[in-house]
């Protein structure tokens, strides 16, 4: 069967609908309350690191941990006071899970433009997985 509408065209219907911040922006706001950063990538993908306070929702649970109804809901999704903004490896994944979470009915949800390799690039903050337990789960 051939493929009538492929990856990229997806991608680039996505990018239409969604919002979508550069690495900058984004920086310029890592201490708003309102704003959660989520890694979407795949647990192997984190050995690279992740971006300093960013929750990690892998891409194949995002919708179900996002909503209510589901057994596996996250109850972090349902604070509509945040503003979610996802990121991947380069933007493509994390512009397609922005549009599904918008066809959800999610409005407080967004992307970073060029994803983690392009934050890396840009020289913005990143930690190790370590770095990020410690901070989330300090000891005594």
């Amino acid at each position: 069967m051939p493929i009538t509408k492929g990856f990229r065209a997806l991608v680039d219907e996505a990018m239409a609908e969604v919002t979508t911040y550069s690495v900058a922006a984004v920086q310029a706001r890592l201490s708003d309350a309102h704003m959660q950063i989520v890694d979407i990538r795949d647990i192997r993908e984190l050995a690279e690191g992740t971006v300093v306070g960013a929750f990690h929702a892998p891409r194949g649970m995002l919708e179900f941990w996002v909503d209510p109804a589901s057994p596996y809901h996250k109850p972090l999704f349902a604070d509509e006071s945040r503003e979610f903004i996802l990121f991947c490896g380069a933007g493509w994944r994390s512009a397609l899970a922005a549009k599904a979470l918008q066809d959800m009915g999610m409005r407080n949800v967004a992307h970073i433009d060029g994803g983690y390799a392009e934050w890396v690039k840009q020289g913005a903050p990143t930690e190790t997985l370590e770095a990020q337990k410690a901070r989330r789960h300090p000891t005594p």
